[in-house]
Formats: C-alpha cells, structure tokens, sequence
C-alpha cells in the first residue's frame, strides 16, 4: 500500500511547539470509554461472559467491531490549543471565552446558519472554530473534515465540508453547535474535527439484478457461515486492512 503525505502548516510561527495546538493522527485521541469498553457481552450480575446457545462461543459486542475502530482512527485531528469556558451571561445567552490570550482568534460567534437544518438539542446559537493549522495534499487528493466520529459524548457538534487540500492551502473556520445545558470547561487538547484524506475519482452505481432468490440465500448463507463465527475476529484477522496514519 503506497503512503502518501499530509501537511500541516501553522499560521503562527510559535504553533510549531506548541504540543496542545499541534494536530496529530486521531487514533492518539481514542476515548477511554472505548478503549475500556468490553470485548464480549458480561452478564451484569454475576462479571461472567454469555455464551452463544448453539455453539458455546462468547458473544461479541461492538467493541469486536472495527468498522467502528476504523472510522474512529481513521486520518487526524484537529484539537483545541487552550481551556474554553462555556457560560451563560445575566440575559440567558450563552457564551464562550477563551482562556489563553495567544489564542483568542481560534474560536467566534457566528451568526445563524440561514436555511441551514437545526440540529436538535443544541443552541439556535453557534460558534466556529478557526483552525491554526492549513492542510497540504498531494495532487488529487481531498480532506473530508467532520465531528469526530461516534464521539457523541463530545458537549460540541462541528459541521461538515470537503477541501480540496492539493490547491487550497489556508486555514478555515469550522461552524459548530454546543448542546443545550452544556456550561463549564472544555479542556485543551479536545479533539473538534476529525480529518480524512481520500483520493478524488469519478464513480458511476450500477444495481446488480443477477441474482435468482435462491443464489441469493445461498450467498448469505456462506458470508454467515464464514463470518458469525463464534467470538467473531474473523473480518478483523482475514479481510481487515490495517492503514497507517502518522
């Protein structure tokens, strides 16, 4: 598999050493409620794993999945360089503050996104974040910026875009939307928008209707029989690709 390059260029020169600020591979910021999280289900009353009635084996849970690791460790971060105060000022309106004078400019309040869907349970009033860093791809190459993903305990929801990272290389601001009883702190070095390189390349659908029903339950019967193993793994450890982001 060929590696390529991203590049990230700070637009103050001090940002450069700046280990909050600095973005890095998302995998460096995997959650502990995901890294703790159990393999197999538990029975709660009693610690012990259940077993699967027909064979015996365990029972996996989502954290056997990884589809749902690779997504979440897929590309880099962008994270917040200071501490961030959320707060509600005397009339009600909530606020943000930034706690480090060298980076009052990386978060402002926005005005309504016009026509743009509202995302329930968050604060008609938004925030942007203004990123320090720009992003370098080789030619031909896209970012994909978005929330972080699964990451839904994250207080914040950032909206989502496309760059085309080989020709545009400066900063950007990234509207996001604060959850509604959301106040206090948001500490430095949380992770505010997950960011997936990808090649750009013209696809066309096609709907296969080759099937007979019965190849077709014949088809599902092998891909069950080859990967509902019990204790599953077998995706992990015959089809899974590995990517490396560093």
């Amino acid at each position: 598999m060929d590696t390529k390059k991203i590049k990230f260029v700070s637009n103050r020169l001090w940002l450069n050493e700046d280990s909050n600020s600095k973005p890095e591979p998302i995998s460096k910021t995997i959650p502990d409620w995901y890294r703790n999280a159990d393999r197999f289900a538990k029975d709660p009353a009693t610690g012990k794993h259940w077993e699967m009635p027909e064979s015996g084996g365990k029972i996996p849970t989502w954290k056997a999945c990884p589809a749902i690791y690779d997504v979440m460790g897929s590309g880099y971060t962008y994270k917040t360089p200071c501490d961030i105060q959320f707060y509600e000022d005397a009339e009600g309106n909530i606020q943000a503050k930034v706690l480090d004078d060298q980076h009052q400019n990386f978060l402002m309040d926005r005005v309504p996104l016009a026509q743009f869907p509202h995302p329930p349970g968050y604060h008609h009033k938004h925030f942007a974040w203004w990123a320090d860093w720009a992003i370098e791809l080789p030619e031909g190459y896209s970012a994909l910026y978005t929330q972080p993903m699964n990451r839904f305990e994250l207080p914040f929801l950032t909206t989502s875009g496309i760059v085309d990272n080989d020709k545009v290389h400066i900063p950007g601001t990234m509207p996001f939307f604060l959850r509604k009883g959301v106040q206090g702190i948001l500490p430095a070095g949380t992770p505010y928008a997950q960011i997936i390189p990808f090649k750009r390349e013209h696809w066309e659908s096609e709907i296969d209707v080759s099937l007979s029903q019965e190849e077709m339950i014949a088809k599902n019967k092998d891909n069950s029989a080859k990967y509902r193993k019990p204790d599953g793994g077998v995706y992990l450890k015959e089809v899974w690709e590995r990517r490396k982001y560093q």
